[in-house]
């Protein structure tokens, strides 16, 4: 955020001299219409507003084990972004959209689909209590994302991200605010942790 389609055009350019993987964030179609005039095999989410290189390896060949899950359609744009984090560190990633706790019906039917994952990416604004609900039906890690998204007294994503700090359950560890690029960093991390150790 903040530098002009010009600038990120060549940051791109100068990330690609060394890495086939390319990851821009929070930004716009515009700025995708210009990089995509001299950068081939890119793409745009729309979603997350996000600007990304498909990776080149089969689906099958990619790391299972990292779920993403959003409280509300509202959440997805962070989701997303986290999600496309996850797949670019070359996993297989699962995304469990629309379940919050507000239904809590629909969640517990994802229960054994939660529990084969390594770590699960909980997005929520509003109060944010589904990372301390789906931490306490599983045995991995939870990443808490808070989102700014809300009304009333959710204070653009402080009383979520108070909530999951405030979290009973202790699986539960917290991104800031609409970081759903660092909540899939570090599940990638963690994914190929344990998929290391699990080789060894």
């Amino acid at each position: 955020m903040g530098k002009t389609p010009e600038q990120i055009l060549e940051i791109a350019k100068k990330i690609l001299n060394y890495s086939s993987v390319l990851l821009v964030t929070r930004t716009t179609i515009e700025t995708f219409k210009l990089l995509k005039k001299e950068i081939r095999n890119i793409e745009f989410s729309s979603i997350s507003n996000i600007i990304y290189t498909p990776l080149d390896i089969p689906d099958d060949n990619l790391s299972e084990g990292i779920t993403v899950i959003c409280a509300g359609t509202s959440d997805i744009s962070v989701a997303e972004e986290a999600a496309i984090t996850g797949y670019l560190m070359k996993n297989k990633v699962r995304k469990i959209y629309d379940v919050g706790v507000a239904g809590i019906h629909r969640l517990v039917s994802f229960k054994d689909e939660l529990n084969r994952s390594n770590v699960i990416i909980a997005v929520a604004g509003m109060e944010g209590a589904l990372p301390g609900v789906v931490s306490s039906m599983v045995d991995c890690l939870v990443i808490g994302v808070p989102t700014s998204v809300g009304y009333g007294t959710s204070f653009k994503g402080i009383s979520p991200l108070l909530t999951m700090l405030n979290s009973c359950s202790p699986g539960v560890v917290v991104v800031n605010i609409d970081n759903g690029f660092g909540a899939g960093y570090v599940a990638g991390i963690i994914n190929r942790v344990i998929k290391r150790g699990k080789s060894t």
